[in-house]
């Protein structure tokens, strides 16, 4: 009998998660609105406080959420399956891909960014998620300076932000810089054309 209502309750709140996720990804925590957000999910706004608490707890589950997306997109990757050069290859292309697939990322990062981490600096939750992650970009280091293929003492933190603010400043300035450059940045040829940079950015960094 309790069934039902518990998939109700996921679903809910599922549809409440999405709907909140396209609203601050367009409108940032000041601009975004739980009214618009019952509206787009198709709930009474009473669902949102039940469960969330208030806006910023929904803002803060978000946050956690979006994270825990690309983080279980990555572990996907099975980067210790392939050689150390071919799963950096993997990973640098992953991540530009992300950021282009997934645009609403980029932007509740950024809007994440003027607020200066505050939420994020509250979730022990997305904190816990990148051990993992700098363990998995350590140990594919470690064995390509076993195989001879990259340099020794390389930071992880320090690689994977250097391929996170690849991929990430390229998509979060697409449009400025399309602008100024006089280039469209997005069509298929340049973004190929970034993949590929990026990728020999990073290799040629590792090289020994």
């Amino acid at each position: 009998m309790n069934k039902p209502r518990k998939r109700d309750a996921v679903r809910t709140r599922n549809a409440i998660l999405r709907a909140a996720t396209a609203e601050f990804a367009a409108k940032g925590l000041g601009g975004g609105r739980t009214d618009d957000i019952a509206r787009r999910a198709g709930v009474n706004k009473r669902m949102i406080y039940h469960y969330f608490g208030n806006k910023e707890g929904l803002y803060l589950e978000v946050l956690e959420n979006v994270y825990k997306e690309i983080r279980d997109r990555e572990k996907e990757l099975n980067l210790d399956d392939t050689d150390p050069m071919e799963s950096m290859r993997n990973l640098v292309r992953f991540s530009c891909r992300y950021f282009l697939e997934n645009p609403y990322f980029v932007n509740i990062l950024s809007n994440e960014n003027i607020h200066e981490a505050r939420y994020v600096r509250k979730s022990a939750v997305i904190r816990g998620m990148h051990s993992p992650l700098v363990d998995m970009i350590r140990k594919v280091l470690d064995r390509g300076v076993a195989e001879g293929d990259f340099r020794a003492n390389v930071d992880p933190v320090r690689l994977y932000i250097t391929i996170a603010a690849l991929g990430f400043f390229y998509h979060s300035n697409t449009h400025t810089l399309s602008a100024i450059f006089g280039r469209d940045l997005q069509g298929r040829a340049a973004l190929r054309g970034w993949e590929n940079h990026a990728i020999a950015v990073v290799l040629g960094y590792l090289r020994p």
